[in-house]
């Protein structure tokens, strides 16, 4: 069962859910060095095994093999260096759209094994992942870039598991009993004038999302699904918040609404800015 935090209110409650803990930070971080320091040593191996080898072909060939190394290094080391910035400093920086991409399809996997190389679990990897992707995309809208249109992709397992009605190809069937929060959701929906729409799984997610092409999608999940799926529709940006689970995995979860909210207000801020 996933530990519920208390939940901050007001102006702070805003601050929090816009900004990875400081752990969070220093984990993303410290992976991305490690998996620097680790890419060096091996594209220094990767050079000094064959370098007499090199000599033997051409007597200019382990010179000019040596600064393909470097700028390679040199590009990777910049381009984590640069995403480091990003998540210190919460601000957008040169290529950070092009960054967040190659971070969202490429980086995670392998920050996943370094980090387990590291002590650390595959959950615990993740959530900084999630928060740094939204730090990056708050930090890509808040520069030139606001959202005009916004969709919030919820999971069918917020729905009541009792409830009868069908509304993962049309939300507003939904009866407002109150049993679970996808009464709370259209709410906000309404109120914010954004889309809403639930999904039973990544197939039905990503149709949802071909068929109404928002620029910025909410989505709520868990560790699998929701980190998947911000890699799925990278370089669409997508701001990812986990749901609750007191019942365990895909049954009655729960999301907190005051969250969602202080997210989509941010949103939509920028967005009529």
């Amino acid at each position: 069962m996933e530990k519920q935090n208390s939940t901050p209110s007001g102006s702070a409650f805003s601050d929090y859910v816009h900004k990875p803990g400081q752990s969070e930070r220093r984990l993303f971080i410290a992976l991305l060095a490690l998996f620097g320091v680790l890419s060096s040593v091996l594209l220094l191996l990767l050079y000094i095994v064959p370098y007499y080898g090199y000599g033997r072909i051409s007597p200019h060939l382990p010179f000019l093999m040596g600064a393909l190394s470097a700028i390679f290094g040199l590009a990777l080391l910049g381009s984590l260096g640069l995403l480091a910035i990003v998540v210190a400093v919460g601000h957008d920086v040169p290529f950070s759209r092009k960054l967040r991409s190659v971070a969202m399809k490429v980086l995670l996997p392998v920050l996943i094994v370094v980090g387990r190389l590291a002590g650390f679990r595959r959950e615990e990897v993740q959530h900084a992942f999630v928060a740094v992707n939204n730090e990056l995309v708050l930090a890509h809208c808040r520069n030139g870039s606001p959202p005009r249109t916004i969709l919030l992709l919820m999971p069918h397992c917020l729905q009541d598991s009792d409830c009868q009605v069908k509304i993962t190809h049309r939300v507003e069937n939904c009866k407002r009993c109150g049993k679970c929060r996808i009464k709370d959701l259209l709410t906000l929906s309404e109120q914010y004038g954004v889309s809403l729409a639930v999904a039973t799984g990544g197939t039905v997610a990503r149709r949802i999302v071909i068929d109404r092409r928002p620029d910025l999608i909410i989505a709520v999940a868990c560790e699998r699904d929701l980190t998947s799926g911000i890699q799925d529709t990278t370089p669409l940006p997508v701001y990812g918040i986990f749901n609750e689970r007191p019942f365990g995995p895909c049954l009655n979860t729960q999301v907190a609404i005051d969250r969602v909210e202080s997210v989509l207000k941010e949103f939509c801020s920028l967005r009529q800015g």
